[in-house]
């Protein structure tokens, strides 16, 4: 699938891996990808969101405020286990804090992608065809996360007022600006 992607949403790709290690993720969520798409202020995306007075800075901002691992709490709660409780217990054992400290890891290879993520190149790759474009760019992938209501890109995005047609309307001035693909 990489195959179809412009350089900006190639490039977009890189630099979540390096949002991702930067913020201490062992995998590639929904808020690298976006992150990712704005480390490049020429992309579709970053035009789009600039238009929208958002910079990469703002959303960085938005993603380190959200709740750490909110979406792993409300899937846990769905099997009956309350993840605040398990963090109690942990501090009580080994000191407050002791679950927010990351483990040592190497910086050599690739991070996996999360599923979500992945979702995400999928939905992106569906609104490239379906606005009958040959390559996927940023602006495609910023669609995507305006679509993934569950995603931690969106509500990044939801918590700096960008709704999704505000992202779409962005996204398609953009494009009549610039080329696709």
């Amino acid at each position: 699938m990489f195959e179809k992607f412009a350089k900006d949403a190639r490039e977009s790709v890189v630099g979540a891996q390096e949002e991702a290690r930067a913020l201490g993720a062992d995998r590639i969520g929904t808020e690298h990808v976006l992150l990712g798409m704005l480390r490049t202020p020429d992309s579709v995306a970053a035009q789009a969101l600039a238009r929208l007075g958002v910079t990469h800075g703002d959303v960085l901002a938005a993603v380190r405020a959200l709740p750490p691992g909110a979406i792993d709490a409300d899937a846990l709660a769905g099997v009956g286990i309350d993840l605040e409780a398990v963090r109690a217990q942990v501090e009580a054992s080994f000191g407050p804090g002791a679950l927010d400290t990351p483990l040592p890891r190497s910086r050599a290879g690739h991070l996996p992608f999360e599923p979500s993520a992945k979702k995400l190149l999928e939905i992106a790759l569906r609104e490239a065809i379906r606005f009958k474009h040959r390559r996927i760019d940023t602006g495609h992938l910023l669609l995507a996360v305006a679509r993934l209501d569950d995603s931690t890109a969106y509500g990044a995005l939801s918590s700096l007022g960008v709704g999704p047609a505000a992202a779409r309307e962005a996204v398609t001035a953009v494009w009549a600006d610039v080329p696709v693909g």
